[in-house]
C-alpha cells in the first residue's frame, strides 16, 4: 500500500510552472527610453539658448541711461539716435521729436555750451513714457 501512495499523484496539485522573467529587458528599454528623451531635451534647450536675440530695445535703453554729459556735442548725437531707435508709439515719437529739436542747437557748431536743465528734463520724460 505504501507502494501504491508514492506512484500515484494527487490530482488537485500542480506542478510548478516557470514564470518568464521580462524585468531585466523591462529595464534595458527603460533606460534607452530615457537616455534618449534626456539627449532630445538637452538638443532642444541648447537651440532655445543659441535662438534667443538680446533686445535692443533694452541696450539702446542702457545706453540712454549711462549718456555722459560732459561732452555736450557727442551727448546729442547720441540722444538723438537713441531716441528714434526707442520711439514706437505716437506718444514717444512725438516726446523724442520735441527732444530732438531742442538738441539741434548743438549739433551743428564748432563751439557748444553745457546741456541744459530743460533738455535734461525732456530726456527723463521722455525715458519715462519708454515701454521696455
Amino acid at each position: 500500500m505504501i507502494e501504491n501512495t508514492q506512484t500515484l499523484k494527487l490530482h488537485d496539485i500542480k506542478d510548478i510552472v516557470e514564470i518568464p522573467d521580462n524585468s531585466f529587458l523591462f529595464l534595458v528599454l527603460i533606460s534607452i527610453f530615457g537616455f534618449i528623451l534626456l539627449i532630445i531635451l538637452i538638443v532642444f534647450v541648447t537651440r532655445m539658448i543659441k535662438r534667443k536675440k538680446p533686445n535692443k530695445r533694452k541696450e539702446y535703453l542702457s545706453n540712454l541711461k549711462n549718456i555722459d554729459f560732459s561732452n555736450s556735442k557727442k551727448t546729442a548725437y547720441e540722444i538723438s539716435k537713441y531716441s528714434r531707435l526707442l520711439a514706437k508709439t505716437p506718444r514717444e515719437i512725438k516726446l523724442a521729436n520735441e527732444l530732438i529739436e531742442e538738441l539741434d542747437k548743438y549739433k551743428y557748431k564748432k563751439e557748444v555750451d553745457k546741456i541744459d536743465k530743460n533738455i535734461k528734463a525732456k530726456l527723463s520724460t521722455f525715458m519715462e513714457s519708454l515701454d521696455v
